[in-house]
This record gives structure tokens, sequence and C-alpha cells, in this order.
């Protein structure tokens, strides 16, 4: 991957903000290692710069999901202490009505995974040890285009950033844009939730993770019902771990509209505070949230639940080859990396495709992705010609 441009000074990319924007972070295969908040960088070559870099990113909160400071955490409301045991507000005709099929249309479904490969010729996609999903399944049948933040800031994603009738009405332009790129594949809306937040500030437990109140999580079901979306639910477990994380949102994901993501750059393994190093989970940690969702779809007889994982580099998720599929999960690995488009052309080609699993995601971002110079967002023609193409798209 290209570098990009970095045109600021190292001392300006920290002093001059009082409360600095979030950071976000990169590995190109080269072995360079880069944050920013304007993309600090510091190269392995560098031992002097490297120390610089890393005493100053200790003292921020840094994300491709822009995390929270700790004086931003300031402004977020107190949280009650029995928000996990509350019953959800949500009306039973919150959710989509959608009739699930009986049946699994089998044909159609091998004719969509084909058609998915793009013409690749490696052998790897479409991933032959996966089995055919439940009746119900979402893909391949249609590609889910999402809008992705929290609501209690703006700088998380697109998703809090606008009041509520803006920001459908943005999602559904980007739906139809979809849908024209590629018209053989219907476009399935989602609202992709932040409910658990890694951030700057350790808490009671210090866990460094921030679960959000009952009652913002309803707000959202009842957005998406407003276009009849589907919901993620993405946990970055910070010091915490899925095995606590993911059990307590059991009530909304019993719900057929309601599915799940989770981030491995906030799990922070070693100990580490959130944005000092890059996080990472193991097929084991994935696996667990299979097992969970194919148990909660089996029990609740449930159509099969989309699980998306975030990736921008390969420590992110290891031993790749040990998660399983099932199928009442629909596994998707999705390229999470900003900047340049030939960056995240490559991290895509690098970290997604050669390492299958199921299914591809891939990010766009309205703002970091023009960061560098002459970057831009990339169209979804442009995506549209990745191999093989993502079923999943998200929009921060």
């Amino acid at each position: 991957m290209s570098r990009g441009t970095f045109s600021l000074p190292l001392f300006n990319s920290f002093f001059p903000l009082k409360n600095p924007n979030p950071m976000q972070r990169d590995i190109n295969p080269a072995g360079t290692f880069s944050i920013s908040t304007s993309y600090f960088f510091f190269s392995k070559f560098s031992k002097a710069f490297s120390v610089i870099g890393l005493l100053c990113a200790a003292n921020f909160i840094i994300s491709c999901n822009s995390l929270y400071s700790e004086e931003v955490k300031k402004d977020i409301p107190a949280i009650k202490k029995d928000t996990t045991s509350k019953d959800s507000s949500v009306k039973k005709d919150s959710a989509i009505t959608t009739a699930v099929p009986a049946v699994l249309d089998t044909a159609l479904y091998n004719q969509k995974m084909i058609r998915l490969t793009n013409g690749d010729s490696s052998g790897r996609w479409p991933v032959k040890s996966v089995a055919y999903p439940d009746a119900g399944a979402i893909l391949p049948f249609k590609r889910i285009v999402a809008y992705y933040g929290n609501l209690y800031s703006k700088r998380m994603g697109v998703l809090g950033e606008y009041p509520e009738a803006e920001m459908l009405q943005k999602l559904n332009a980007e739906v139809k844009k979809w849908e024209a790129a590629d018209t053989t594949m219907a476009v399935q809306p989602a609202l992709h939730y932040i409910a658990v937040t890694a951030q700057g500030y350790a808490g009671k437990d210090n866990k460094y993770r921030l679960r959000m109140p009952f009652k913002q999580i309803d707000s959202v079901l009842k957005m998406a019902a407003k276009i009849n979306a589907i919901v993620f639910l993405d946990v970055q477990v910070a010091l915490s771990n899925v095995q606590t994380e993911i059990p307590l949102l059991e009530k909304y994901l019993k719900m057929p509209q309601v599915h799940l993501g989770i981030d491995p750059e906030f799990s922070m393994k070693t100990g580490k505070k959130p944005g000092t190093v890059i996080g990472t989970m193991d097929a084991t940690d994935i696996n667990f949230a299979v097992n969970y969702l194919t148990k909660l779809v089996k029990d609740n007889n449930l159509p099969p639940k989309v699980f998306i994982v975030h990736r921008f580099t390969h420590a992110m998720v290891t031993n790749y080859k040990n998660i399983i599929t099932t199928p009442q999960v629909q596994f998707v690995m999705d390229m999470d990396g900003w900047g340049a488009q030939s960056r995240k052309i490559t991290t895509y080609k690098t970290f997604i495709a050669k390492e299958p699993v199921e299914f591809t995601g891939f990010k766009l971002f309205y703002k970091n992705d023009y960061r560098e110079a002459n970057s831009r967002m990339l169209t979804p023609q442009e995506v549209l010609k990745l191999k093989p193409q993502p079923v999943y798209i998200q929009y921060q």
C-alpha cells in the first residue's frame, strides 16, 4: 500500500487540539505503521519517532470508529446500573414483517454465490466448505447497505451525525445508488449501532468500555422500522471479552431483524489501553459468537443471523482457518480500513479476499477517505469490481 501524504508535522498533529479529533489506524503490507488524526505515523526504522508517537498516542483515544476522549466522555449522559435488566420498549410491530420463505432456493443461492466471485480465478471463492444457510437467509440474495455510528457522538459515524430524518434520507439515497450500480441484487438497508464502545476512561471495573443504555438501542430499532431496515449491534470489548458482552444483548439478538458485529481492533488482549495498539481476536473468540448466535437461532426459530467481523490488518484476526460456519449464521469479514483508494483495495485483497471464511464486506468513510491528498471515497461501481464482490457495505 502507498503511504499517502503526511504533510503535517508530528507536533501539529497533536498539540494544537484542546479536544482532539478521533484518530485512525492503518498498517500497510510493507510494514509501516500509521495512526492519524492526520495519520501520524512512525516507521519501524525510526526508534525515536516511534517512541514519540507512542507516548502521544497513550494520551489519546484512537479509533477507526472514532472513540471518545475522556473530555468528550463527560458529555455522555449517566447510564443507570439497571439498564441491562429492563425490558425493551420496542413494540412487536417495530420488527421487519417480511415473510420468511419455508424452503431455501438452493438453485438461486448457487447462482448468486457464483456471481459474487466476479470472475475470481483463485479457487478460494465461493468457499466450498460452507453449508447452505437456513431458509430466510439475507445473503447472498440481498446486498446490505448500512449506516454506522453511535447516538451519543457526531464523530463516530453518520448514524449519529445527523438528525434522524436527514440520516434516513441519506441512507435511502445510498441504497438507490447501489440498486442502480447492481440491478441483479436487491439492497437491504441497515443501521449499524455501536452498542458497546471502547473508550479512554477505565470505568469502575477498569474495562475501558462503555455499554449503551437500552433506551438508545430501542431508539435505533424504531428508526430502522421506519425504512424496513435491519439493525446490527456492534461490540468493542476493550479489556472485557465477547463471552461477557454479547450475552447482555440477548433480548435484542432474539429479534429477527437484529444482527451482530464485533471489532477486533478494540479487543485489548495484552491489557493495554484502547488506542495504544491495535487489538486482536482469535478464532476462539469469534467461534464463541458464532456458536452463541447459532443456539439463539435454533432455540427461537429465527432466520439466520448476519455476523460482521471488522478487519484491516492481518493480526486483527488470528487462525482464520479455524473459524466455524453454520447454517444459522452468515459470516462477513468486513474490510474496515480507510484512506486512499489504492490502500483500501490492497487491504481488501490482502486481508479479506486471501483469507476466505464465507462473505465479505467493505467500509466507506464520508470524511476519512478524503484525508489524504488526491484521495476520495470509492463509488459503488468501483467497489463492485472487487473479487469477490462485497455483500455488506458500511458507511461511516
